[in-house]
């Protein structure tokens, strides 16, 4: 395999593993928030006067937390992504190495 060759899968899996962990972060941030306003509606929930004041926010709360279940699975997912991509690049770097070594 050339040095060009293996260099050009080198600097697409480096930008792989960068938009994984930018997606990981983004995913992170959104359940985050989730949390943020489910703890908020908790708080509220204790403030609540009315029968259907407090059947809104359980409902609101039930939803957060179903999008928070999705997040995580999306999160586990990017997770294996990211350790199969790094465990490919480990591997092609490497590949770089022993080529350079060989050929330097």
């Amino acid at each position: 395999m050339s040095i060009n060759f293996t260099k050009a899968i080198v600097d697409q899996l480096q930008r792989e593993i960068a938009d994984i962990e930018s997606k990981s972060m983004n995913v992170k941030t959104k359940k985050e928030k989730a949390q943020s306003k489910i703890n908020q509606l908790q708080r509220d929930i204790k403030l609540s006067q009315s029968h259907s004041d407090l059947s809104s926010k359980m409902t609101r709360i039930n939803k957060l937390n179903e999008e928070i279940k999705k997040l995580d699975r999306i999160q586990a997912d990017l997770s294996k992504q990211l350790v199969t991509k790094k465990a490919s690049l480990k591997q092609h770097l490497a590949k770089k190495s022993l080529h350079g070594e060989t050929n330097g």
